[in-house]
């Protein structure tokens, strides 16, 4: 990746002064935060600019409400925090959470880091896509390039969870994308089926790189020799598939929870989720109506740093997206966490996401919103032999080194920010 760039090379890299602009940020738990130490680890002089955390459950964390000091300061990184609304749970009020972080970020933003300079500015891009627009400031203020890392494509992932339904909202969305993108130096995308979307809305002569994600530094380890969580032991006795993540529309959970129905013949398989999130309570309560409280188990979020020891008590790793074209094109950001594991993944994924898995021999796979077929795969995956699961296991953690290893892509990042000279953008 990096061989199309010359110039600085990483022997003669000097330290960069980066201003990183999210809107989600520890204690909240998002793959920023491994780039964000990597780099100060490195050297880097690294400023975050964020809101007050309250991802996924929609309320100011107690811990940060408590004593907001306490979060300022991260790995020896400044923290800069600006007000906003929490998500809640309701659409309005997410609608009024994205408009927060905007709004606060062109005022509050831009006055807290009045003064400082910058080698470039750097935009962690989920959803929504509105907060890139404080760092489009800070570019035309601090005269410094912009750097975007898309993983959600806008206005299509908004049409496929169902969030904007109106042709001409998606147009007019379509229209501040397209301002967006062409405010960028560089746009950096998680899938390569991303470019040519990114460059419909960015113009042919946008400057466009693939820069998939990575397992974070805690699953560098070798699992084997890490103690399984102790909340699995009541499980011990099962075949436990494990999603960790988002519990959100887009994670299709009524499929799963038709899988789990037709698996309620195989009493020695359970579903356990690790996570939380806006369809919380909907999955909880259909658990109920369904009867799945013996197959399907929700024990809650936990920190990243205690991820691998729920996977080390895991016999497959679960990821899943709605069918849906735009989905089709995304790599789920936890695939790279799964393969780096060393288990054995089960998907329901349409395109990039299955491909990867398939390629590399790392699992099982089935279609989008096949809820049939995910029961399926669990069923062959529960019914192999120890030792081909462990192959399984080994193919992941092979791929998850040679195609999303984390210092060659963290490499290529600074690379990209080095050779973007200032005054450029």
């Amino acid at each position: 990746m990096s061989g199309e760039w010359c110039g600085v090379t990483m022997s003669d890299l000097r330290p960069l002064k980066i201003l990183i602009l999210t809107q989600y940020f520890w204690p909240e738990n998002f793959r920023i935060n491994d780039l964000t130490e990597e780099l100060a680890a490195r050297g880097h002089q690294i400023t975050v600019l964020t809101g007050v955390p309250n991802y996924p459950g929609g309320k100011v964390f107690a811990d940060y409400a408590k004593n907001p000091a306490q979060f300022s300061s991260f790995k020896g990184v400044q923290v800069v925090r600006i007000p906003l609304l929490p998500r809640g749970n309701g659409s309005l009020q997410l609608v009024f959470n994205y408009l927060s972080f905007v709004v606060s970020g062109l005022t509050f933003g831009a006055w807290k880091l009045r003064g400082r300079e910058f080698d470039a500015i750097f935009v962690f891009m989920i959803s929504p896509i509105t907060a890139v627009l404080p760092a489009i400031l800070q570019r035309k203020l601090k005269r410094s390039p912009l750097f975007v890392w898309i993983l959600d494509l806008w206005p299509e992932t908004l049409s496929a969870i169902g969030a904007v339904k109106s042709p001409r909202m998606l147009a007019l969305v379509g229209q501040l994308v397209s301002y967006i993108y062409r405010r960028t130096d560089h746009i950096l995308v998680q899938s390569q089926a991303f470019i040519d979307n990114v460059r419909r809305y960015a113009g042919p002569e946008a400057k466009v790189s693939y820069f998939p994600g990575w397992a974070e530094a805690a699953f560098s380890g070798d699992l084997r020799s890490v103690e399984r969580a102790p909340e699995l032991d009541a499980y011990k006795d099962t075949f436990n598939v494990i999603f960790a993540g988002n519990i959100g529309e887009a994670q299709d959970f009524p499929a799963i929870l038709d899988a789990a129905e037709v698996l309620s013949d195989r009493p020695d398989v359970r579903i356990i989720v690790i996570g939380d999130g806006r369809e919380s309570a909907y999955v909880a309560h259909e658990i109920n109506r369904r009867r799945l409280s013996e197959r399907v188990v929700l024990l809650g979020r936990f920190p990243l740093e205690r991820m691998p020891s729920f996977f080390a008590g895991a016999d497959a790793l679960l990821v899943t997206l709605k069918r849906d074209p735009i989905f089709a094109m995304t790599i789920p950001g936890k695939v790279q966490s799964y393969l780096a594991a060393g288990v054995p993944l089960v998907a329901m994924l349409d395109g990039e996401g299955a491909r990867v898995i398939d390629q590399l021999g790392a699992g099982l796979t089935c279609p989008s919103g096949n809820g049939e077929g995910l029961a399926a795969q669990i069923r062959r995956l529960r019914d192999m032999n120890v030792s081909q699961r462990i192959e399984l296991g080994e193919a992941a953690r092979r791929g998850s080194e040679r195609l999303f290893n984390r210092k060659k892509l963290i490499d290529t990042l600074v690379e990209h920010m080095a050779n973007t000279r200032k005054g450029d953008a």
